[in-house]
């Protein structure tokens, strides 16, 4: 390859994809997936929240809610799939 392309050496690679190569062995780390999810999406302050509904709540339509950018929505719902 060296031959075809110019390369150099910017030293051992450890971590791509989300794969980290350490001595006690490969890990995966989705924190900078995370980070940058956040960043995307303006959630970087969020407060983080164990369950952030009760699982036996019924909901009901807010008339007098504000309305919500159900795109974003569905790109967050989905980044996390």
């Amino acid at each position: 390859m060296h031959s075809e392309f110019e390369m150099s050496m910017i030293g051992e690679l450890n971590f791509f994809l989300g794969l980290k190569q350490l001595k006690k062995g490969t890990f995966i780390n989705q924190t900078k997936y995370i980070r940058d999810l956040l960043k995307r999406f303006n959630m970087e302050e969020a407060k983080t929240m164990k369950t952030p509904t009760s699982s036996s709540i019924e909901l009901d339509k807010d008339e007098k809610g504000k309305s919500i950018d159900s795109t974003m929505y569905r790109g967050v719902i989905g980044s996390l799939l």
